[in-house]
């Protein structure tokens, strides 16, 4: 994987893009820092329902934006969107598997910036990446070109994480009805 984004500063404003979409540069340390105590002022519980639906909403977006930059459909962009995660020092993600017409997909993270940033704490850490894989799928289905082909809503929960000493964290998707 080649770590390279093309980021473009805008002289007269400042502001970073990439892939024609306004970006912040902020350290890692910073970022979870600013989550934990979120996420200590909320409660974990509210604090991830909130996550989950900006994070489903962001990855929406951020799938037919790149869909249309790129000139790239269905599970390419879903894969794209990975590689980009990736790439912005989330972590590595891989698709393990995937059935969009079921609204299924498995989600391996490797390295996650959650686990790496904040060593000998235990448990789930990296909730907040669920909202976004189902975004990804339902927008994969949403725009299917044949109708019969698209699957339903999907939900997604991670099932385990590299902070509990598991080898990485998994991300599984499903429909939302068997929710």
């Amino acid at each position: 994987m080649q770590p390279q984004l093309p980021i473009d500063v805008d002289q007269e404003t400042g502001v970073w893009t990439t892939d024609a979409l306004p970006m912040l540069y902020v350290p890692r340390h910073f970022f979870t820092n600013n989550h934990v105590a979120v996420e200590e002022a909320l409660g974990r519980e509210a604090y991830a329902a909130i996550l989950y639906k900006a994070g489903y909403k962001s990855a929406y977006h951020w799938c037919d934006k790149e869909a249309e930059k790129h000139g790239i459909a269905g599970m390419a962009v879903f894969e794209h969107y990975l590689k980009r995660l990736s790439q912005r020092g989330w972590g590595l993600f891989d698709i393990v598997e995937s059935d969009p017409q079921s609204a299924m997909a498995r989600v391996h993270l490797s390295h996650s910036s959650f686990v790496l940033a904040q060593p000998g704490k235990h448990g789930k850490l990296c909730y907040m990446f669920a909202g976004w894989f189902a975004g990804a799928l339902d927008w994969v289905n949403d725009t299917a070109p044949d109708s019969t082909k698209k699957g339903p809503r999907s939900h997604s929960v991670e099932t385990q994480c590299a902070a509990e000493g598991c080898e990485h964290c998994v991300f599984e998707v499903s429909p939302l009805a068997s929710k």
